[in-house]
């Protein structure tokens, strides 16, 4: 009985001694701590095509007392865009950046008719040619809105302003063999525009991105509007003719490069 106390108090002594030792021999444990996916500066560019529209011409000049209508209101043919910009990851959802684009020049054409208030004058044609281009400055910011298999859908929307230059506009009027011309004239306005698209992760650093913007660049103005022929009086002096409501639908092919 006192052999199995003493054997009892003599393992208790040697736990108590051997367990720190060991305890200090035993490794520290390692924690790892997740790093997050998301933060810091990334460059951007991109290539595309516009495809815009005009709500309409305005002009005082098309108050004068003549029937007066539309056969064309105006279309633009398609042209290049370029831009380029720097942004912000904020998180995994969140972005913003900062662009600046060129917008090519696009042919403008549009046509109208008109008839004197006296009964039995002719319709008469006007045949309008010119060309707008546009830079474009915009702060944006996208939400994305998930990563599935590397791609990632985004949403987002911009405000800046645009510098929009109507060049080479004439009026010519093939009945009458008569004409008009203005000089080159740009105006800067409100912009704004929405986004949507694809991030497509191409390596660590690339991301491919497929968008598509729907632009609203305000209005472009036409220098004053004289006659080819200087002795006709036709038209007075004059603002020029005014495009109401610029807008397009934008197609692009950029990349996003992460600076971390």
């Amino acid at each position: 009985m006192f052999n199995i106390g003493r054997n009892a108090l003599f393992a208790a002594l040697l736990v108590g001694v051997a367990g720190p030792a060991f305890a200090a021999d035993m490794p520290e444990p390692i924690i790892e701590v997740e790093q997050p996916s998301y933060g810091g500066w990334y460059l951007r560019g991109h290539i595309g095509m516009s495809n815009q529209r005009i709500k309409r011409l305005e002009s005082p000049l098309f108050d004068i007392p003549f029937e007066h209508g539309w056969y064309d209101d105006g279309s633009f043919g398609s042209a290049p865009t370029f831009g380029l910009g720097v942004g912000y990851q904020f998180n995994d959802f969140l972005r913003g950046d900062i662009t600046a684009e060129y917008r090519g020049a696009a042919d403008f054409t549009a046509q109208d008719w008109l008839r004197a208030t006296a009964p039995g004058d002719p319709v008469t044609t006007n045949d309008y040619r010119g060309r707008k281009s546009e830079w474009l400055f915009l702060a944006n910011a996208y939400a994305d809105v998930g990563t599935f298999y590397g791609i990632t859908p985004y949403v987002g929307a911009g405000i800046g302003a645009s510098r929009n230059t109507i060049s080479s506009f004439t009026d010519t009027n093939p009945q009458t063999g008569g004409g008009a011309y203005a000089a080159d004239k740009s105006r800067w306005d409100l912009a704004w525009a929405l986004h949507a698209g694809l991030g497509i992760k191409a390596t660590e650093r690339m991301t491919i991105d497929l968008g598509y913007s729907f632009v609203n660049l305000g209005d472009g103005q036409t220098g004053e509007l004289k006659n080819v022929d200087p002795s006709f009086p036709f038209p007075p002096a004059n603002d020029g003719i005014r495009f109401k409501d610029i807008t397009s639908h934008d197609f692009k092919l950029g990349v996003r490069y992460s600076l971390n």
